[in-house]
């Protein structure tokens, strides 16, 4: 049985994801998916891929690390897209189209020397 992979980033969060045809399971960092992402927190994103694709009966294993729950998130559908692709090239279009291979390249922005974060500025006083 042949494994597909593919790896998704948002800010420090990186994801590696693999998946075989098999039964439809997905498991994250050895949890199922709602035991790793809590209720409150929309971890229905992660599927957008595999909706618009029509994929089925995918065993899907993730690991993921760094970053907070959100960015992880964004970086296993990130992540998902790019298994995808690497399973069916014809699903490039779809996938594009819905920007779903594109990273989200937008970091924090380091601090500043003099500076309390990294715009924010000391209380100027004239007197």
């Amino acid at each position: 049985m042949k494994t597909y992979n593919g790896s998704g980033k948002k800010k420090c969060a990186v994801a590696r994801v693999f998946f075989k045809i098999k039964k439809n399971k997905i498991r994250i960092n050895n949890l199922k998916i709602n035991e790793y992402f809590n209720k409150k927190i929309n971890y229905k994103l992660i599927f957008d891929p595999i909706k618009i694709t029509n994929s089925k009966n995918l065993d899907i294993k993730i690991n993921v690390k760094g970053g907070g729950k959100n960015a992880q998130i964004m970086a296993v559908r990130n992540g998902v897209a790019k298994a995808l692709l690497n399973y069916n090239k014809k699903y490039k279009k779809i996938l594009s189209d819905n920007k779903l291979l594109t990273r989200d390249s937008r970091m924090v922005e380091r601090k500043k020397i003099g500076k309390v974060k990294s715009r924010k500025s000391k209380q100027f006083s004239k007197r």
